[in-house]
């Protein structure tokens, strides 16, 4: 009988297949971290919004919560919030919005605005997992989340100017 002829003569070329094997297995490991897992824990993609109030314009990175699912979830479960980082609630449609700080562990301020991006009204030092109804008191088109203290620190105000793509000044 003949001797069967190994397709790779030399063990040590059989690293680099079993290499592209064990990639291959791993794969799915990997796309589920960089595809998924990281970018949910970065919190999306951030886009920029511009607050001009009396103390002039503030630059924020911020995500935007548009669909329902989304607005649920907000900045629920975040440990930590950058100073100039937030979240911006795109209601589509101005009504009277209530909001709440359920499983959300960092204080917020939330600042209420209309269709063209004007302040309505702020809720300051929200209370960190608390269930009590925050509401805007009148129509709002969208809040904007940004850790507490930031009003103040700015100078927002009733009235000031937020600009986003989805105002319409």
């Amino acid at each position: 009988m003949a001797a069967v002829t190994p397709l790779i003569a030399d063990a040590r070329q059989a690293r680099p297949l079993r290499s592209v094997a064990r990639a291959a297995r791993a794969f799915p490991f990997f796309f589920l971290l960089f595809f998924i897992v990281l970018p949910a824990m970065a919190g999306g993609d951030s886009e920029r919004l511009v607050a001009e109030t009396a103390t002039g314009a503030h630059v924020f990175r911020i995500e935007l919560a548009r669909t329902p699912r989304e607005r649920a979830k907000g900045l629920m479960f975040r440990r930590e919030l950058a100073a100039d980082a937030g979240m911006l609630f795109d209601f589509q449609r101005e009504e009277t919005i209530a909001m709440w700080m359920k499983n959300t562990y960092v204080s917020l301020d939330m600042i209420f605005l209309s269709r063209q991006g004007k302040v309505v009204s702020i809720a300051a030092d929200a209370t960190p997992l608390s269930e009590a109804v925050i509401s805007s008191g009148q129509p709002a088109y969208a809040v904007l989340e940004v850790p507490a203290g930031t009003a103040h620190r700015i100078g927002a105000a009733v009235g000031d100017l937020f600009r986003h793509p989805i105002f319409k000044p």
